[in-house]
């Protein structure tokens, strides 16, 4: 066999290797979550439908609504819908099952859901899987906070549309955004983030009780 062709198969075989290593987890298959894995995963492209001639097109870095409404079916079979929950801080978190950060913090979430009456929480898994898959992963990973599947293809159009996840946003009692966050957050930001928007202060214990949770 010639020297150049046998140069040429060993780098398209390196070079298939090195773009393997760059894709997320394959459908419905629920990735480890290694110890140093990155605070940020950017999720896996939608593809784009396509727009009448005309259509304006909203910019990429659009900020989403003031008082943005989300109407969601959840995985309970319920309407969970966030004008209901006026009077309560709400936290919407866009995650997916193949994202290390989001697995990561998912037991802080649950824990400040279930430790807070003024806080709710919400998942949002923005990803392409099947209501059944993403039920046998709460199996294993339970929360006491609803979850839906959103569709990649048409996401709630008053929230931006993820860049990179997990992406929480906290929404005040009176329905406005009080804040955006890309990347991991933990429950003593969110209760911070609550203190400094003027609703209650965080308690020392429930936030050292959130951390023993998430380890």
């Amino acid at each position: 066999m010639p020297i150049a062709f046998k140069r040429s198969a060993v780098a398209a075989v390196v070079l298939a290797g090195l773009l393997s290593a760059c894709k997320p987890a394959a459908e419905n298959e629920v990735a480890e979550v290694p110890a140093d894995a990155p605070d940020v995963a950017a999720p896996a492209e939608a593809p784009v439908a396509a727009k009448p001639a005309g259509d304006p097109v909203p910019p990429a870095d659009a900020a989403g609504a003031e008082t943005p409404a989300l109407r969601i079916a959840a995985l309970d079979g319920t309407t969970w819908d966030l004008a209901d929950r006026r009077g309560r801080w709400v936290v919407v978190n866009f995650w997916a099952t193949w994202c290390a950060p989001c697995l990561k913090e998912m037991p802080e979430l649950s824990a400040l859901d279930a430790m807070n009456e003024h806080i709710e929480v919400v998942g949002l898994a923005y990803e392409d899987i099947e209501a059944e898959a993403m039920r046998a992963f709460l199996d294993a990973h339970p929360v006491v906070y609803p979850v839906a599947i959103v569709d990649t293809y048409d996401p709630p159009a008053d929230f931006e549309t993820p860049r990179g996840l997990p992406m929480t946003w906290l929404i005040a009692p009176d329905g406005r955004v009080a804040k955006k966050v890309v990347g991991p957050v933990t429950a003593r930001e969110i209760e911070d983030a609550i203190a400094e928007a003027g609703g209650p202060a965080a308690d020392a214990e429930s936030g050292a009780d959130a951390e023993d949770a998430q380890a």
